[in-house]
């Protein structure tokens, strides 16, 4: 009966034993990790455009204001109004001449008395010093009304178009411009240029002007005038770009942007697709490829050609960059190229 419970407890101890093995041989697999497919684009040295861009606003290529010689003076008759075009010469504005009359009488007056004058003082009735303050009065009555006659009757110094009217009619004339009237069948930009661009930039010079009103549209212009000193504080000198305005599409005192071409360099491009964009905030970043793992890298990217980026800081020529899966991509995984 012993030998009997003795095999039996021998024979359970050994179907325990093979059951332990087996779980612990399961616990001995291991997971492998899987390669993210992707595809990828290699970094390349290329000449690119050195392109500097300026804001700036569109100005009137000339502007005057019409203001009399002399305040006080009524206004006889405004001859336009806002919008209306006037050509260099024409008379615009002319004042009240109730006065000149009687300056044209007072002038007569003066003039006879000196030619009276003039015998006496040849028979030496009247001194020379005498005979020289009639002169004298004669001219200043003479300058008033020369002065009368060309301040009544006031012209266009340049061909454009009245962009503000202060007065009517009828008005006593009082400090401030009757009218003003701005030259927009060309126009005006100035820039203020970094100094290290002052060997570059030359009078000629095409400009691309950019404005927001006219999305993906470029007027040309070019340099007209450079200042020769430049600004002490902030390093900049300024450029005057002229843009021909003929169907006056642009106007003054628009928003605009001035890219000046400042020659070429040797920049690090890849394709665009290759760089993006951190989520909540202004970075952007690359997977860099190296022995089959993904490195999470930030770059300073540049100016765009075709579907090519520049990149400014961050990436070396030869470098391959993943251009899919970023979802799936972090720092370290691992990756398969799966390029056509």
């Amino acid at each position: 009966m012993k030998k009997s419970l003795m095999l039996i407890v021998a024979v359970a101890a050994l179907v325990g034993c093979n059951s332990n093995q087996k779980k612990g041989g399961d616990s001995t697999v291991v997971a492998v990790e899987e390669a993210v497919a992707i595809k990828v684009c290699a970094a390349e040295s290329m000449d690119v455009e050195q392109l500097e861009t300026y804001t700036s606003e569109i100005l009137p290529y000339k502007e005057n204001d019409i203001t009399p010689a002399a305040q006080g003076l009524h206004i006889d008759e405004i001859k336009v109004d806002v919008g209306d075009r006037v050509k260099a010469g024409q008379v615009v504005v002319t004042l009240n001449r109730t006065n000149l009359k009687q300056l044209e009488i007072n002038l007569a007056t003066v003039q006879d008395s000196y030619d009276r004058m003039v015998p006496v003082h040849k028979a030496g009735g009247i001194s020379d010093q005498q005979l020289l303050e009639l002169e004298n009065t004669l001219n200043l009555q003479k300058e008033i009304v020369d002065n009368m006659k060309k301040n009544s009757v006031i012209t266009s110094p340049i061909s454009g178009v009245v962009t503000a009217r202060n007065f009517e009619n009828g008005d006593l004339f009082a400090s401030m411009p009757i009218l003003h009237i701005m030259q927009i069948d060309k126009l005006k930009v100035m820039a203020n240029v970094s100094e290290q661009y002052y060997p570059v930039v030359k009078v000629g010079q095409k400009v691309d002007i950019t404005v927001d009103i006219f999305p993906g549209e470029t007027f040309e212009g070019k340099v007209t005038r450079i200042n020769p000193a430049l600004d002490a504080q902030t390093r900049t000198f300024g450029v005057e770009i002229t843009i021909p305005n003929s169907n006056e599409r642009l106007r003054p005192g628009m928003y605009a942007r001035a890219t000046f071409n400042m020659g070429k360099y040797n920049g690090v491009m890849v394709d665009d697709v290759a760089v993006q964009k951190q989520a909540g905030s202004s970075e952007r970043y690359v997977y860099v490829i190296k022995d089959g793992v993904a490195e999470f890298r930030f770059v300073r990217d540049g100016r765009r050609v075709g579907n090519k980026i520049n990149i400014i800081d961050g990436l070396e020529p030869g470098e391959q960059v993943a251009t899919t899966s970023f979802i799936r991509l972090a720092n370290g995984k691992k990756v398969s190229i799966i390029n056509e």
